[in-house]
């Protein structure tokens, strides 16, 4: 997470021409400052922990401000441009939701919002059935709370109420959300915490270095916890915080051990979704199907939507008007959602992840040969990638040799955003999924030079 402000004193850099990168000006824009001055003076202090770049425009795989600088984009704003910025798909569904007359309908039935959960359903594989369209990720994940407490509570009564989660993850920014996370920092607003969520160590073979799934199970009976009292274990499919998805047979064995104690299987897939990882979901690598699945960011392609995928059963227990969100399925960002999930399998965009995993990983061995020990661990799924700096031979976080390389990448033309992870370490590189051989191959090298500055 960002932990501290970008300057904005400009600083002047080597002009930028590139097919995908133009910087001709000092960074921070001059002309920009008073702007992003007074979003700092209006906004809360945590708006202000992004790169001080304005986002003005953009077009595939860049993004550009309003006084003429272009950066790839290696963000997606925050994995979430899957389809790139800009789709003309996109853009036409929202414009013709738009002309049609309606953008808000609450609950009330629309054509829109069938289409999309229609679509929706397609990608599902079975036990999934059923679509809960919200608004945001951490809706969704605190939607996947409520049904495994009222799950758990159906079958075992109130004892039955304990949600296990992972160290160093992440659900979102509500309460339960933070509850539910395995950041310490994030819960100290919270006072006393709920004992019923129960973090364990996430099989990352990095800070956790034993992947077995008898890990899991020590780490419960030394807490003195009964399996028997266990609603659900909710896990990232990957860590937000890196990049490393759940070991297959773990999670083959975790899916084992809730089907024999009666807890539910829940996965965020909010960033790992809809071919972020090169397969329909980051759980379609791992040989099992949760029986809820969280999902957003990529859903929509730029807009604010998100849903709880599950099963007939699950998604029975609430009645009519129990379980709803104001705008849920909003006609305008339905639309978006059905465009945005339309282009990536018309365009193939599955494939094209596939085909580009391969240079982003080996882009990443050299970023980290090329930095020696500054780096300390590195990972890749898809188009998905983490560079975790820390202090050599050991798993301290390095925050401050992370923020460095994201300030010179804004300054040489590759879009990232701020460092998150474990003590801020950890750069994020994500381009959207449209991206080509050419952009990705250069922005890569760009990254591979910056560590080499280091």
């Amino acid at each position: 997470m960002a932990t501290k402000e970008f300057p904005l004193e400009p600083q002047e850099v080597k002009p930028v021409y590139t097919k995908y990168r133009r910087i001709h000006t000092p960074v921070p824009v001059p002309q920009s400052i008073e702007l992003l001055q007074t979003l700092r003076e209006l906004e809360p202090r945590s708006m202000g922990g992004q790169p001080p770049i304005i986002w003005h425009h953009g077009r595939g795989a860049t993004i550009s401000d309003p006084y003429g600088n272009t950066w790839l984009d290696f963000s997606s704003g925050v994995l979430v441009t899957g389809t790139g910025h800009a789709h003309p798909e996109i853009i036409k569904a929202i414009k013709e939701m738009a002309e049609q007359g309606l953008y808000h309908a609450y609950c009330f039935p629309t054509e829109i919002r069938l289409r999309l959960i229609e679509e929706l359903s397609s990608w599902l594989p079975a036990p999934l059935k059923r679509v809960f369209l919200l608004t945001t990720g951490s809706e969704a994940t605190e939607c996947c709370i409520k049904l495994a407490r009222t799950h758990g509570q159906n079958i075992g009564g109130d004892r039955k109420s304990i949600l296990v989660t992972f160290d160093n993850s992440f659900h979102g920014r509500t309460m339960g959300a933070q509850l539910a996370g395995g950041w310490g920092g994030q819960k100290s607003w919270l006072g006393d915490l709920d004992e019923r969520f129960v973090q364990v160590p996430f099989p990352d073979g990095f800070r956790q270095q034993d992947t077995s799934f008898e890990i899991f199970e020590k780490s419960l009976a030394d807490k003195g916890i009964s399996p028997d009292d266990i609603c659900g274990v909710m896990s990232e499919t990957y860590q937000g915080c890196n990049a490393t998805i759940i070991p297959a047979p773990y999670a083959q064995d975790l899916r084992k051990w809730c089907n024999k104690y009666r807890a539910l299987l829940i996965l965020d897939e909010v960033q790992a979704g809809f071919g972020r990882t090169g397969k329909p979901f980051g759980f379609s690598h791992l040989g099992i199907v949760p029986d809820l699945a969280a999902c957003g960011k990529g859903i929509s392609g730029g807009m604010p939507l998100s849903a709880v995928l599950g099963t007939e059963e699950l998604m029975g227990m609430y009645g009519p008007g129990e379980m709803t969100s104001t705008h849920s399925a909003n006609p305008i960002c339905a639309a978006a959602a059905l465009a945005n999930l339309q282009v990536i399998k018309k365009e193939n965009l599955i494939d094209n992840v596939v085909r580009m995993s391969p240079m982003l990983e080996q882009g990443l061995r050299r970023i980290q040969e090329t930095a020696g020990d500054k780096i300390g661990h590195i990972d890749s799924i898809g188009l998905v990638g983490a560079i975790q700096f820390t202090s050599p031979g050991t798993t301290d976080p390095n925050p401050e040799m992370a923020w460095e390389m994201v300030l010179r990448a804004i300054q040489k033309g590759v879009m990232l955003f701020a460092p998150v992870g474990v003590g801020g370490c950890a750069v994020k590189i994500n381009p959207p999924l449209v991206i080509n051989e050419d952009a990705l191959q250069e922005g890569l090298e760009v990254l591979a030079g910056i560590a080499a500055e280091l």
